[in-house]
């Protein structure tokens, strides 16, 4: 899965409900670590967390407009921030931990990208997460992005297969057993 859709997927739907993995601090750094362990040891702050909800909440309305004339997610379709808005919260952010280029030679010279100046962990896992939404939702792979239409899930997924309907088994599973207990119901 691409980190940008890993992002957006910290919300899911549970039979309890919404579950935000991103709730809490300790929820973002357990998060980081499993995603961007590189960083080092991440400080994750109550600020931190508040602006990486909000760089998510961008990401998930540009996800929304990207999947239009589809439905976006249910999980938070009311409460997305507006397009202009998001747009531009998620370039400002990419652009907060500029690179330049490097050659690094292993046999061969190699071109790679390195960041530019040295700024904290934060912000360039901000950058970072807006970096990958902004080359997805540019790239090939945003044309294959769907909203599962399973009942209580919410999240975005890659159709991989021209008949794909669900994000998962488990969804396509759900999705059928309730339209087979919506057509016996009626009888």
């Amino acid at each position: 899965m691409s980190l940008t859709l890993d992002f957006v997927s910290t919300i899911r739907a549970e039979r309890s409900g919404l579950i935000d993995k991103l709730s809490d601090v300790d929820g973002l750094t357990a998060w980081t670590r499993t995603h961007a362990a590189d960083l080092g040891d991440l400080a994750v702050t109550e600020e931190l967390r508040q602006e990486t909800v909000r760089l998510r909440q961008a990401v998930r309305a540009l996800l929304a407009r990207a999947v239009a004339p589809e439905p976006p997610s249910r999980a938070d379709a009311s409460s997305l921030p507006g397009f202009e808005e998001s747009l531009a919260l998620v370039n400002a952010t990419a652009l907060a931990a500029p690179t330049a280029p490097q050659l690094r030679w292993n046999g061969e010279p190699t071109l790679v990208t390195a960041p530019a100046i040295e700024t904290d962990p934060g912000t360039r896992l901000r950058a970072r997460l807006a970096t990958a939404a902004v080359e997805f939702l540019a790239g090939p792979e945003r044309a294959l992005l769907r909203t599962c239409q399973a009942p209580r899930c919410v999240l975005y997924f890659l159709k991989e297969h021209p008949r794909q309907q669900w994000c998962s088994t488990a969804c396509g599973n759900r999705a059928r057993a309730a339209r087979h207990y919506k057509e016996h119901r009626k009888i």
